[in-house]
């Protein structure tokens, strides 16, 4: 993982930027689902279910197509493929158990620290520089996620900010939420640099079944070694599951799988800071969680952020599909 991505000489049909904002609404979604799954199912049966119902889903768009292509890749890229897949189960056991233990907002706004990891280190691994607006909007976004994570405990009372039970944050159930959602965040910024990497020379469909297929077996022999059930729940319960595959999954994480193609891994990994924007307007509408003040205050500048990092587009990065 030292060499620069290929570039080559095809155009994206769809606007790249338009892709991320897609990617955005559909995995601001997974919350919500995963919430409603957990009142019946384990975390990470919801984590297996979601990735094989995903795995499931895409394999006909695989299969119909040039299959034995697919086989004649190198090496290096299958390996790339399979470490991705890894990231990706670990990245789902690890965020979606945290939701046991911690708010919605804490999780999903650490989580969404993966842009940290990434602008941290694609310099090293993929020699990506950074531009001066990605970085100004990555400090700025990440400012936000931080005053989203302390909404639940702060409250501002005639001008005068107060904040109370700030060590829960660091304690007990709490902090081992925390920390679990920080290992996601960890686990999102590995995937995003193999994929920005091995997506130049793999086209979006085999790609994503892959590593989609390797994330599912990693997880699935999590839930056999927990000795949890992945049969016996309320149809319901599927049915959340399914919805996991189906939006936040193939829509939200493909979208940003596609993207990766032809931006780069920091800039897209800024991009998953709107989640907590989307995830708190979704609570708002579906749970009937109103928005405080500091959520509506860390939301603006995530946004802001955001706009701020898309500025001076980032340059099209073009390959040869296989």
């Amino acid at each position: 993982m030292t060499s620069k991505p290929a570039i080559s000489n095809d155009h994206p049909v769809f606007p790249p930027l338009a892709g991320l904002f897609l990617g955005i609404l559909a995995v601001s979604t997974a919350s919500i689902f995963i919430r409603f799954a957990q009142a019946e199912v384990p975390s990470l049966v919801i984590a297996a279910g979601r990735m094989g119902f995903a795995t499931l889903l895409i394999s006909p768009f695989v299969f119909l197509g040039k299959t034995k292509r697919n086989l004649q890749w190198g090496r290096q890229t299958w390996s790339l493929i399979i470490l991705a897949g890894v990231f990706l189960g670990f990245h789902f056991a690890t965020w979606i158990t945290s939701l046991e233990y911690t708010s919605v907002a804490s999780s999903v706004v650490l989580v969404t620290t993966a842009p940290l990891w990434v602008a941290l280190l694609a310099p090293i691994f993929l020699k990506e520089r950074l531009t001066r607006y990605v970085l100004i909007g990555l400090a700025i976004s990440l400012a936000g996620s931080v005053i989203v994570s302390l909404s639940g405990n702060c409250s501002l009372t005639s001008g005068t900010v107060t904040c109370s039970g700030l060590g829960a944050f660091f304690q007990g159930q709490h902090f081992l939420g925390n920390l679990l959602a920080l290992a996601g965040a960890f686990l999102s910024g590995g995937y995003l640099m193999v994929g920005r990497k091995v997506r130049s020379r793999v086209n979006l469909t085999s790609y994503a079944f892959f590593v989609y297929l390797i994330a599912s077996i990693v997880l699935f022999v999590m839930v056999m070694i927990s000795g949890q059930s992945l049969t016996g729940y309320s149809l319901p319960a599927y049915g959340w599951m399914l919805a996991l595959a189906l939006v936040p999954q193939l829509v939200g994480h493909t979208s940003f799988n596609w993207a990766l193609k032809y931006l780069p891994a920091a800039f897209v990994s800024i991009a998953l800071l709107g989640e907590p924007v989307g995830s708190v307007i979704l609570a708002y509408l579906f749970l009937h969680e109103k928005p405080v003040l500091f959520e509506i205050i860390g939301g603006i500048l995530i946004l802001v952020g955001i706009g701020i990092s898309t500025l001076r587009k980032p340059q099209v990065q073009e390959d040869n599909p296989l």
